[in-house]
Parts: C-alpha cells; structure tokens; sequence
C-alpha cells in the first residue's frame, strides 16, 4: 500500500527533532473559492456538467476545515481543485480506482489524525466557555447532562 510508513512516535530524543506543534482551530469560516461552474465537461458530449453531490459537500468541509487557513496561496487551491474532479470522478463513473490517489493528495493537507501527527498540527474546536447557566451545582459540566434528565426528556 502507497504511504509515507507508520507515523512519527510522540515522544522522541533527538532535539533535531523537536519540532513545534501547529495548532488550528476550527471556527466555521468559508475559505476559499467555490467549486467553479462548467468546470466538468461531460466526455461524450463535452458539455459543461454539474459536480457530484459528494464532491461539493466535499469542497465545503474542506473550505470549512481548520486546514484551509493553512492553504494560503492559489496553488494550494488549484492542487485541492485537481483532487475534487478525481474525486467527481470517482463518484460520478464508481471509479474508485482513484480512491487511493485522492487519499494520498488529502493526506498532504491533513485530512486524518495520523496525517495531522505527521504534519505537527494539532485541531481544535472553537467553543464558548461555559458559563453558569450551563453548569449545575454538583451536576455534570459541559455538554453531558444528567441521567434523570435524559429519562424525563424520553417519558
């Protein structure tokens, strides 16, 4: 199977090593172009068609991710936009022999935990703090509530 080898091991010895972790988080901003129009030409009639449902839900998640505030220049976007029309493709005609190139060229950008490791990114989410109002006294924190209030919300 094509790849890079297993990924690098958290903790290591050589300080030529040490390198510092990126941190992205995720706030929801649209980046980046959309999916250009008559873009795809049909084969047979080489008339313009629509992209994939897949593929512009697809393009949105990666306009979406912490990544694309590391795609800062037009190439990184025209490199992205080559993997979509494989990735058309791929759903269009069920030619999943493609899958494994569009795998290896979203690795590049990050788009697995074991490929952010590699890369040194770290993601997180952006999220509020909590204030009182979402905490009780003695009761759960966060986003998880209490086994009582599960039941009464299900009776």
């Amino acid at each position: 199977m094509a790849g890079r080898g297993p990924s690098p091991a958290s903790t290591h010895t050589r300080k030529s090593n040490d390198h510092q972790v990126t941190r992205l988080v995720a706030d929801g901003q649209l980046r980046g172009m959309a999916l250009p129009r008559n873009f795809v030409l049909d084969p047979k009639t080489r008339e313009p068609m629509a992209w994939h449902p897949a593929t512009r839900r697809w393009w949105d998640h990666w306009r979406k991710s912490p990544q694309a505030t590391r795609m800062l220049t037009q190439p990184d976007w025209d490199f992205l936009l080559d993997t979509a029309l494989m990735h058309h493709w791929m759903w269009t005609r069920g030619n999943f022999e493609l899958a494994g190139e569009v795998r290896l060229r979203v690795q590049q950008f990050g788009a697995t935990p074991e490929a952010r490791q590699r890369l040194r990114v770290d993601v997180t989410v952006d999220r509020p703090a909590p204030t009182d109002a979402d905490v009780e006294e003695d009761g759960p924190t966060g986003n998880v509530s209490s086994i009582d209030e599960r039941r009464q919300r299900l009776a």
